[in-house]
């Protein structure tokens, strides 16, 4: 009996410790990325209403590489991936000084044009401001850990208005294929207030309850499996279109300031061919796409053409806008060829992609029911767990680490980190399937001849 009421004792204890630091956290995260938001909507709107406003984007571009060169090199790229790796590599330490670089380095970057997101400097910004608390309270690096993910889930929930999704996708990125259910509470408490306070701070979010979802049917059962591989495909092209533009940036003998300039300048000659509207968040289009409206076939393509250049050269922003602009406009597109509603399939989309790119296939189902409504609960499952198969072991967060293997018939090493893994080896059922078809092929030649 003494033990038991010990081990209750004990629970309450981390019950009240961790809802107190997880409260705090999304009070702070919650606040600061209010701000964020508030800045980075009036640059847009300062800069973006004057002629020509793109051709600042070599200016934006030399600003942020400057700014992240002289002050802080961990604000390089879309801001969850060093988070990513600061949680798995240094329990979670995040220089304080990360948090305002970042912040405008961002702005640059995104206000002249640059193709990239919102979400990943404030999962930086949260992991900064959870860094620094832990460190006036002297936590252990354990708990400061586990506070710093925190950070992630209140960012993330606090930018779209998805508090439940933005607790599980702190705890869900990090492995590819775990759970860490350790940090299960206080993500969701960090995640639910930071997301009340900054609606209290005046932000508001865009929601679109679908009004014509199709029944569940065995038909649709099956076309939502394939709807899942071709999402699957896209983020495969994202992922590895990425990995080509960082790899080619590299190469470029300039230095590191000019890189994010150069990358502007490139930007700038693309929207000759294409059209500026693949600049910046592309909001518009996102919100043309999964409310039924037209938007130009080739959509998606330009836009993981445009994010590629923008990140791998260097620039500051996120990747989640982009990837929701991506499978927005992929599934406006396939929507006339698979004969479905536009508006579900668009909408379908946007979370499928973020399953198979980010490796997050609950966070981004019960993202589909938090921004669109409950009824494409069950489509949005089974399309997101099969976009998260068919992405195979790669990400765009090159920091994940794997914990699981997708199928039998792969071998990757488990444990090592995602953007790491250069060989793949056959498992025994891989290697036995592949046996049987090249019997099948001797068989055939021999018939043949």
């Amino acid at each position: 009996m003494k033990k038991r009421i010990v081990e209750q004792a004990a629970l309450m204890f981390s019950i009240a410790k961790w809802t107190a630091l997880a409260t705090l956290t999304g009070v702070l995260v919650g606040t600061v990325t209010a701000w964020f938001l508030n800045t980075l909507a009036v640059s847009i709107d300062a800069i973006q209403h004057l002629a020509r406003w793109y051709f600042l984007l070599p200016v934006g571009g030399l600003l942020c590489g400057w700014l992240i060169h002289r002050f802080a090199p961990e604000a390089e790229g879309h801001g969850t991936e060093q988070v990513i790796a600061a949680v798995h590599e240094r329990h979670g330490h995040i220089p304080l000084l990360v948090m305002p670089v970042k912040w405008a380095a961002t702005l640059a970057t995104i206000a002249t044009g640059g193709s990239a997101g919102k979400e990943g400097p404030c999962a930086q910004i949260g992991g900064s401001l959870a860094s620094g608390l832990s460190g006036m309270l002297r936590l252990r690096p354990e708990d400061r850990r586990k506070l710093v993910i925190c950070g992630i889930s209140a960012g993330f929930a606090s930018v779209f208005g998805t508090p439940i999704a933005g607790a599980l996708f702190g705890v869900e990125v990090l492995f590819l294929g775990q759970l860490l259910y350790d940090v299960l509470y206080p993500s969701f408490v960090a995640g639910i207030v930071s997301y009340q306070t900054s609606q209290v701070m005046g932000i508001t979010y865009f929601h679109h309850t679908l009004t014509v979802v199709p029944p569940f049917t065995e038909t649709r059962f099956l076309k939502m499996i394939g709807v899942g591989i071709l999402f699957g495909l896209g983020s495969l092209l994202l992922i590895e279109s990425l990995r080509f533009a960082q790899a080619l940036f590299k190469r470029i003998r300039v230095h590191r300031i000019a890189k994010p300039a150069l990358g502007g300048l490139v930007l700038l000659l693309l929207t000759l061919p294409a059209s500026p509207r693949y600049l910046g968040l592309g909001m518009p289009d996102i919100e043309r796409a999964i409310t039924g409206g037209a938007v130009p076939g080739g959509a998606f393509l330009w836009k993981i053409l445009f994010t590629s250049v923008t990140l791998g050269s260097g620039g500051s922003g996120g990747i989640i806008t982009p990837i929701f602009f991506i499978g927005a406009t992929l599934g406006n597109a396939l929507a006339p060829l698979l004969r479905m509603d536009a508006a579900t399939l668009a909408s379908l989309g946007m979370v499928a992609l973020l399953a198979g790119a980010a490796n997050t296939p609950i966070a981004a189902s019960i993202m589909a029911i938090e921004f669109f409504g409950p009824q494409i609960g069950p489509f949005a499952c089974i399309v997101c767990i099969t976009a998260f198969l068919t992405s195979g072991h790669r990400s765009v967060y090159a920091s994940q680490r794997l914990a699981i293997r997708k199928t039998e018939a792969l071998k990757p090493p488990v444990q090592e980190i995602v953007g790491e893994i250069e060989r793949m080896e056959l498992g025994e059922e891989g290697q036995a399937f592949l046996d049987r078809l090249m019997r099948f092929v001797r068989r055939q030649a021999r018939r043949g001849k």
